[in-house]
């Protein structure tokens, strides 16, 4: 019941993924469908469509296990209207990307404000709380866009939780429900955990007791139904530290116990588990591994 793969490289072409992913025993994968570092790509021809999707079919491995990333350089929450306009059409692209090569989902990281607060300013928590909710209705309307601007397509935009690292949003639950709540399509809207973001934005998973406490708090403020896949990494940083590295499995900060948990919840069942540690020369063994912690 568990679909496990990582993250893998589609250097030479979006059709190389699959047989990357067949290479290292992945049952999921994630990759990217354009350059992640630049703004604009190339169309997706039908040559390049047709052997995605033969070379998907090869690796048996279905649709729905696939977890797409967008661009690095989207940021939908973007302050400055003409960057926000950019960032909203680019998003859009890697909609129809997903949609052209037959899959369901778009992984993204929901935004950033940008704006610098210091602490020591008067009134700093307040203010930062604006922008932040602020911030998150830009969000919330790009999403709306997109979807719109999509409106045959039934690509599921999936939120990824982050560290909250600089002025990245969604590092708490309250701001994916937020999102999710403002978003006129439910249908059209699901959420990615990524262990390493949820243990640095302060959710511990380290215990038995530790993980049900966080993920009964994810399930009473987002709700389980919108969870269509996670991120599964160790951290290289410590405990609500709010920094972004991960970290091989069972080598940092969260440790192996944690996803065991993970592989034997069967609230993460039938979606893609996907990983993305920093030593990807391991995967096929890090995946190995996370098998044979099922009971």
């Amino acid at each position: 019941m568990k679909y496990i793969g990582a993250h893998v490289s589609a250097s030479g072409g979006v059709y190389n993924a699959p047989l990357n992913a067949m290479r290292i025993g992945a049952k999921a994968f994630a990759l990217f469908t354009k350059n992640q570092r630049q703004w604009r790509s190339p169309p997706l021809d039908d040559e390049v469509i047709r052997l995605f999707k033969t070379n998907l079919e090869l690796s048996l491995i279905l649709p729905k296990y696939v977890l797409p990333h967008d661009s690095y350089l989207i940021n939908l929450g973007h302050p400055e209207i003409e960057a926000l306009e950019k960032s909203q059409l680019a998003f859009v692209d890697e909609l129809e990307r997903c949609a052209q090569l037959g899959l369901d989902k778009l992984n993204f990281h929901p935004g950033s404000h940008l704006v610098k607060i210091s602490p020591k300013e008067q009134n700093y928590e307040e203010r930062l709380l604006e922008e932040e909710y602020r911030c998150l209705d830009v969000i919330a309307e790009s999403m709306n866009f997109s979807i719109r601007a999509t409106s045959k397509s039934e690509v599921k935009l999936v939120i990824e939780n982050t560290a909250g690292q600089g002025s990245n949003l969604g590092y708490k639950f309250e701001h994916l429900a937020y999102l999710i709540d403002k978003v006129e399509d439910k249908s059209r809207v699901g959420i990615c955990l990524d262990t390493c973001h949820t243990f640095t934005a302060g959710y511990d998973l380290r215990t038995k007791e530790a993980y049900e406490a966080t993920m009964s708090e994810f399930d009473r403020i987002v709700g389980f139904k919108y969870l269509a896949g996670m991120h599964l990494n160790d951290s290289k940083a410590l405990l609500g530290s709010r920094v972004d590295r991960h970290q091989s499995l069972g080598k940092g900060e969260i440790g192996w116990d944690a996803f065991r948990f993970v592989i034997n919840d069967p609230r993460m069942d039938d979606i893609p588990l996907v990983l993305e540690t920093i030593d990807e020369s391991i995967w096929a063994e890090e995946i190995r591994a996370l098998y044979a912690l099922e009971k």
